[in-house]
């Protein structure tokens, strides 16, 4: 079926604008002007993204297996004790799903690259966010349970949340209106300063993960004696822990690519390998948070303040709705601004 259609046409690096461009990627570019159906196609031809889009598509579908499993199986309506793994699960569904259509459209145009991935840098946010409201919940060693960090944990990791998605957008383009406008001029972009974005990027996302994991890093490498946590879930947050040191390290250095410029161009370059890593990461977590659920419950509901609205689907909801304001806000001049024509995108 596929012979009958004609799959789109791929380029090399030197035939598509600078901002399409990625470090050590030699071949296998899209048009920077595809139609839609042009990169839905793209899907099914190898290039140098189809697999950043199935590596988190088809994971989408698994998380969202898991979700509608926790709401067929379990009483989530009655009960409070399950809407912190709620969120989580729906984070891990929309993350995944973020970066895979961010990855599938992002070559319709300059302005469609920005937004497509100001998208996935929100549903980054969320997914921290939601990580955050589980480790309230469930990950919380015993000693810091109703500690003063215990009590405003969600509430900071909400302000991070809005943070870690402006300062990850601001890493593409600077501030709308200041450093563009409706005519897209820009005078801080990417690709003019790409270490300057590199750095913003990754420190959007490292502060809230750090933040974040504070409590469990304590409960699995620091804490001794009473008062600790110590159970079957903590070698499982291990995993989790080092394979997420591992995709931080291959999203910062652009290894194996780097080494060997042309080689990794369709199979094997940094970013699958992030995607991969990321993924295996978020299925241990996953699994260790649901065995601390299971056996810290009867121990937490005795002694943790009670899960409520605000402290769950309450401050998800905030999360979404601010994150989409930051969105709107930086993506306002790009909606604004003329196309460019599809001849001159492209250099044949």
């Amino acid at each position: 079926m596929l012979s009958l259609i004609k799959l789109p046409r791929v380029f090399n690096v030197h035939q598509v604008p600078k901002a399409f461009q990625e470090d050590s990627i030699i071949s296998g570019y899209r048009h920077p002007r595809s139609s839609a159906i042009d990169c839905v196609l793209s899907l099914f031809q190898l290039t140098n993204e189809t697999l950043n889009v199935w590596t988190h598509f088809l994971p989408t579908w698994y998380f969202l297996w898991n979700l509608m499993t926790v709401v067929c199986m379990q009483d989530v309506w009655n009960d409070a004790y399950t809407w912190p793994l709620l969120v989580f699960l729906l984070s891990c569904c929309v993350y995944p799903l973020a970066s895979s259509c961010a990855h599938t459209f992002s070559t319709m145009s300059t302005r469609a690259r920005h937004i497509c991935f100001f998208f996935d840098y929100g549903a980054l946010s969320f997914y921290s966010l939601g990580s955050a409201i589980t480790y309230s919940a469930y990950v919380m060693p015993d000693a810091w349970v109703n500690s003063m960090f215990h009590t405003y944990y969600v509430s900071i990791a909400v302000f991070n949340t809005v943070i870690c998605t402006a300062m990850a957008c601001y890493s593409r383009l600077g501030l709308p209106f200041l450093h563009y406008n409706h005519d897209i001029t820009e005078r801080f972009p990417e690709s003019q300063k790409p270490k300057l974005g590199k750095v913003l990027r990754i420190s959007a996302f490292t502060y809230p993960y750090l933040f974040d994991n504070i409590p469990l890093f304590y409960r699995i490498f620091l804490c001794v004696g009473e008062g600790c946590t110590v159970n079957e879930a903590n070698s499982l947050h291990i995993y989790h822990t080092l394979l997420a040191f591992l995709t931080a390290f291959l999203f910062a250095t652009h290894l194996p690519e780097r080494l060997a410029p042309g080689r990794f161009d369709y199979i094997g370059h940094s970013h699958q390998l992030f995607h991969v890593c990321g993924i295996i990461g978020t299925h241990f977590q996953l699994k260790a948070i649901e065995m601390d659920m299971a056996l810290r419950r009867p121990w937490l509901q005795a002694h943790a303040p009670a899960v409520t609205f605000s402290s769950t689907l309450g401050a998800a909801m905030l999360c979404f709705v601010l994150s989409l304001g930051i969105i709107y806000h930086f993506s306002c001049p790009l909606l604004r601004s003329p196309a460019p024509s599809k001849a001159s995108s492209c250099r044949h």
